[in-house]
């Protein structure tokens, strides 16, 4: 071998040595390599089977997947709109959250609120859609093996989860916006309660009752209302509304003082105050509060009549109605005598004025307890009405035994029947008292007219006047019994003219009683002071020298006898009395009249043989100044005690119910 081949094999060795060398490198690091790769070679290994099955789909059939094409485009693009409203559900976030939104703007908030439930509608309505499609898609591709069975198992589960319904499609935005309404609600309600005073609008019956609260402000209240009720709060609604102005009410109440309904008297006299309290306040909550809250939850609640009538009867139930219906039960209730009757009177005619407003407030099913109360309410006070009235000229004709006053003067149930007839007939009581009858008789099938009223009144006062000629005759005095019937019948003429009582029984039958006085007047002084004067008479007083002596013992034994006379006749007649003023003033002057000028010329002329003797005062006991101011004091009415004059009823039972509860009449001015 030359050198040359030598050459060529360490040059072939040499290069060998470096392919090995070269080789051994490349090994080394690729094992560095894939020890570096195996963690992660572990993890795609992991993961190779849900990559196998989301790619398999893909390893299908070129023609199978063209097919499946428009199928699945019809699937995905309502689940693609229904994404699409799902964002814009989310955009709707932050000016329905916004502080203050609603109370800002709150059209512009109830927009935003309408757009969202809106959209909520279209993905309660979308939703369970179009998922059922891409169901019906995954079907598809598991019926022709598509796809992987393990990932369509998984998509499964995933839409019907999404097919389920579901109230949170919003992540419950809706609810907090409509907590911020309801929130707003309270709060308009809150702003505007104040109570409401009687002394604003009480006077006029008539009067419209206004609206407490801003048109404004009942606007968004019916706003905001409308739009709770649509999402199924309206309970929550009617709940803070009548909260809140049941509130106003009460406060209203508590500030008019309404402790009366609650304790009544149970005497009729009494009672009075009480029932002029009861018949403004009953006006005042029926025309001018309950009816504001009426037109007021009308408003607010517009086409919910329902929820509407079910909270005014919850407003209405705050409004203490039921207190003031039974206080006029407690009326009715009071312990029956002719003073009731006007009490019972005023309180129908108090109903009767309202009658109209209760329909109108309390006319729905809501107020059944309230309707139900007024007409037994209004049935006893009928009732209660009429017997007393119907029982009134028998009470007059019981009277009629029992005695007289011993006094003379005018009897406690004259004073008390003119002047109750006369109420009966005057202003006030007609016409409630005309109307109790007709609806009485009516539910007998009977028909009343206002002339059977009056011919029911004048048979009262007749009765009466019948009275008059048995209490005269009860007097062992007749004298006595004179000055009573010129009392009574000058009661009855001066206490019924010019009245209506007094119009209906005429002038004749007036003139008539003014007569009688006139007749009594005389026969009272002519039979008691008049027997007085005849005692000075001056037979056989002959004033010459030798009949001097017996002359003055004449005047002595007349002067005396004059005296006791006079004395007996005014320590008697000092208890009798003439209540009238006037008729006092005449008959104590006509007394002077009789006594005093006859006195007067009996002394000036016979007077100075008594008074030359010192015992002269044995028997001239007055002067005629002293004389006549003596009689000018007669007849004096003294205070009586109430109740001193008695009626028996039909029972029996003796009570001074008749006159004893009508004090003004004790005495007559």
């Amino acid at each position: 071998m030359d050198q040359d081949d030598d050459d060529r094999v360490a040059a072939s060795l040499a290069a060998a040595r470096r392919t090995l060398r070269a080789g051994v490198e490349k090994s080394r690091a690729l094992g560095q390599a894939l020890a570096r790769a195996g963690p992660r070679l572990e993890e795609i290994q992991v993961a190779l089977p849900a990559l196998e099955a989301a790619v398999r789909p893909i390893r299908a059939p070129r023609a199978e997947l063209a097919a499946a094409g428009p199928h699945i485009d019809r699937a995905v693009g309502p689940a693609a709109a229904v994404l699409k409203v799902f964002d814009a559900v989310h955009g709707l976030e932050p000016p329905l959250l916004a502080p203050g939104a609603a109370d800002g703007d709150l059209p512009g908030y109830l927009a935003v609120l309408g757009r969202l439930e809106e959209a909520l509608r279209f993905l309660s309505d979308n939703c369970g859609l179009a998922a059922q499609w891409l169901a019906d898609i995954v079907e598809y591709l598991g019926d022709r093996d598509l796809a992987d069975p393990r990932f369509l198992a998984d998509l499964g589960v995933t839409l019907d989860e999404l097919r389920r319904p579901s109230g949170d499609l919003d992540g419950g935005l809706l609810a907090a916006a409509l907590d911020i309404l309801e929130a707003e609600f309270r709060c308009l309600l809150a702003d505007h309660s104040a109570p409401f005073a009687m002394q604003q609008h009480g006077a006029a019956p008539a009067s419209v009752a206004p609206c407490r609260i801003p048109a404004a402000a009942v606007h968004k209240l019916s706003l905001i209302l409308d739009s709770l009720v649509a999402n199924g709060r309206q309970d929550r609604c009617v709940s803070a509304y009548t909260e809140a102005r049941g509130s106003v009410v009460s406060a209203s109440l508590r500030a008019l003082g309404l402790d009366y309904l609650r304790d009544p008297a149970q005497d009729a006299q009494a009672l009075g105050p009480a029932v002029e309290l009861w018949g403004r306040h009953l006006e005042f909550v029926a025309r001018s509060l309950l009816e504001s809250e009426r037109q007021l939850c009308a408003k607010v609640f517009g086409l919910h009549k329902d929820a509407a009538s079910s909270c005014f009867a919850e407003v209405a139930a705050q409004a203490s109605v039921l207190d003031f219906l039974r206080f006029g039960r407690a009326v009715s209730d009071a312990k029956k005598d002719p003073i009731k009757l006007q009490r019972l009177l005023e309180v129908f005619d108090s109903l009767n004025k309202l009658r109209l407003n209760f329909n109108q407030l309390f006319g729905g099913k809501a107020c059944a307890e309230i309707q139900s109360q007024t007409r037994d309410l209004v049935k006893l006070v009928v009732d209660g009405a009429v017997e007393i009235f119907e029982e009134l000229i028998v009470q007059v004709e019981l009277q009629r035994h029992m005695p007289p006053p011993v006094d003379g003067g005018v009897p406690r149930l004259v004073t008390f029947v003119v002047e109750y007839c006369n109420r009966l007939l005057g202003e006030q009581y007609r016409p409630a008292l005309g109307q109790v009858l007709t609806i009485h008789r009516s539910w007998r099938k009977e028909v009343f007219n206002d002339m059977m009223l009056v011919d029911a009144v004048l048979n009262i006062v007749k009765a009466l006047e019948a009275n008059f000629e048995v209490w005269s005759k009860a007097y062992d005095n007749a004298t006595l019994s004179y000055l009573f019937m010129m009392n009574t019948h000058w009661h009855f003429f001066k206490h019924l003219k010019a009245t209506k009582l007094g119009k209906i029984l005429g002038d004749v039958w007036l003139r008539e009683h003014e007569q009688y006085k006139e007749y009594y007047l005389t026969v009272f002084i002519r039979e008691s002071w008049g027997a007085l004067s005849p005692l000075l008479n001056r037979e056989g007083l002959i004033l010459f020298s030798k009949g001097r002596a017996t002359a003055r013992d004449l005047v002595k034994q007349r002067l005396k006898t004059f005296n006791s006379s006079f004395d007996e006749m005014f320590c008697r007649q000092s208890s009798w009395v003439i209540p009238d003023k006037d008729l006092r003033e005449k008959a104590c002057n006509l007394v002077v009249q009789t006594i005093v000028p006859c006195y007067r010329s009996y002394m000036q002329n016979y007077g100075p043989l008594v008074e030359q003797e010192g015992s002269s005062s044995k028997y001239i006991k007055y002067t005629v100044d002293g004389l006549e101011k003596m009689l000018s004091t007669l007849f004096m009415p003294r205070p009586r005690r109430a109740g001193s004059f008695q009626i028996r009823h039909s029972s029996g039972k003796i009570t001074g119910a008749m006159t004893g509860l009508h004090r003004s009449a004790s005495a007559v001015k």
